[in-house]
């Protein structure tokens, strides 16, 4: 059922790409972001849904679902009028899909009082995300903006407004780390790690379709198209190495070890994964317009800016160890990341992709070496761990 619900937004994520494509500078970008976040916060909304009262068995929810990619796949067709500054069909059909999760919300009663308060919350996003269909400008984004932060506090730290705010950073920690109160509100580890572990494969397909079709619009091909076009898959094999052979077991470990706690969750997959997620589509669209046959300028920074936000959100280059030296290598390594855009003085735009693909598998090697020494400190002292991230 979820995998068919994440056919959507393949293609809803190669429509945000696609606007970066077509105009490849850092304000279209932030515009791609602001999109991008939407769509992730709809997407979570379903995901969290199934993982609290989804079952196979029960019909509703499997209706519910597939009434719910109705509109997130009219939100898809209608991205490329939102970068355009049209957003109103976007906006209603966001509309429309937070009024199919209000009322799957508040169908769920055997949650409890919670699940009805996260339906409420979505029918508010509902009226708002349609409120801002009749404005132009700035109001209506800033309009999203509001919906999506009252949607996300409640549908993950809804239990945490009866708790005492706690003031240090060792308390806050401990307090992540116990099961919450009700055990209805516990989430599922092991659904929801698989979830955002299949929705980042969804934005790494992104990758190899854009090097793919990149390499079917070249006309010559020599030796430096297929160095390219072996670069760009290359590349994306060590960023799924990158995710799949460390953070992604240490984040689902984290969780378990938590008992579910939702606050923990929204920390590390709906929060923790937003940039590196969006970085994802990034470096797609940046290696699309890196194999064209005329690159922007852009494309090179795109490739290495995409890269170091992904490894500063996956933790590739974390080390146990804690003291000034390994901090100082740390913010070496995601400078040189970045600087890898400079070779765009010397290379071509292809060039860079292969130099990219290359300081990824490092990347990878590293990650591989560090793991045995993650997942046992996590399972020594998670909270060390977390402290120490």
């Amino acid at each position: 059922m979820e995998l068919y619900f994440d056919l959507i937004f393949v293609f809803a994520m190669r429509e945000v790409a696609h606007g970066i494509v077509e105009e490849p500078d850092w304000a279209r970008v932030f515009g791609a972001l602001g999109l991008f976040a939407t769509l992730w916060w709809t997407w979570i909304g379903f995901a969290v849904l199934y993982n609290r009262q989804g079952d196979d068995r029960l019909a509703t929810y499997r209706l519910l679902v597939l009434a719910g990619t109705i509109p997130c796949a009219i939100a898809a067709t209608q991205a490329h009028h939102a970068f355009e500054r049209h957003p109103a069909g976007f906006a209603l059909a966001l509309a429309g899909a937070r009024l199919v999760l209000a009322v799957a919300f508040l169908l769920g009663g055997r949650s409890g009082p919670e699940a009805r308060r996260t339906g409420w919350s979505y029918l508010a996003s509902a009226a708002i995300f349609a409120l801002s269909a009749a404005l132009d400008g700035p109001w209506c984004y800033v309009l999203w903006a509001v919906a999506l932060v009252q949607e996300a506090g409640f549908l993950l730290l809804g239990d945490r407004r009866d708790q005492p705010r706690e003031r240090s950073r060792t308390a806050r920690l401990r307090a992540l780390f116990k099961p919450p109160a009700n055990a209805r509100l516990a989430v599922d580890a092991g659904h929801l790690a698989e979830r955002f572990g299949l929705f980042m494969i969804i934005l790494l397909g992104e990758l190899v379709i854009a090097v793919g079709v990149a390499a079917v619009g070249r006309q010559h091909q020599d030796t430096g198209y297929w160095l390219s076009v072996s670069g760009g898959f290359v590349l994306a094999a060590a960023l799924w190495w990158v995710y799949f052979d460390s953070a992604a077991d240490v984040n689902e470990r984290l969780l378990r070890l938590s008992g579910g706690n939702p606050a923990l969750a929204y920390s590390l997959y709906a929060g923790g994964h937003l940039l590196p997620a969006f970085s994802l589509l990034l470096i797609a669209a940046s290696v699309d317009l890196s194999l064209h046959e005329d690159p922007p300028g852009t494309a090179p920074w795109f490739v290495t800016v995409g890269m170091a936000v992904y490894f500063g959100g996956t933790r590739a280059f974390s080390s146990p160890a804690r003291s000034a030296w390994v901090r100082l290598l740390r913010l070496l390594a995601t400078a040189a990341t970045v600087c890898l855009a400079l070779l765009g003085l010397v290379l071509p735009a292809p060039g860079v992709v292969v130099a990219a693909a290359a300081w990824a598998v490092g990347a990878a090697v590293l990650v591989t070496v560090l793991r045995r020494d993650r997942l046992g400190r996590v399972d020594a002292d998670p909270m060390a761990f977390l402290r120490d991230r």
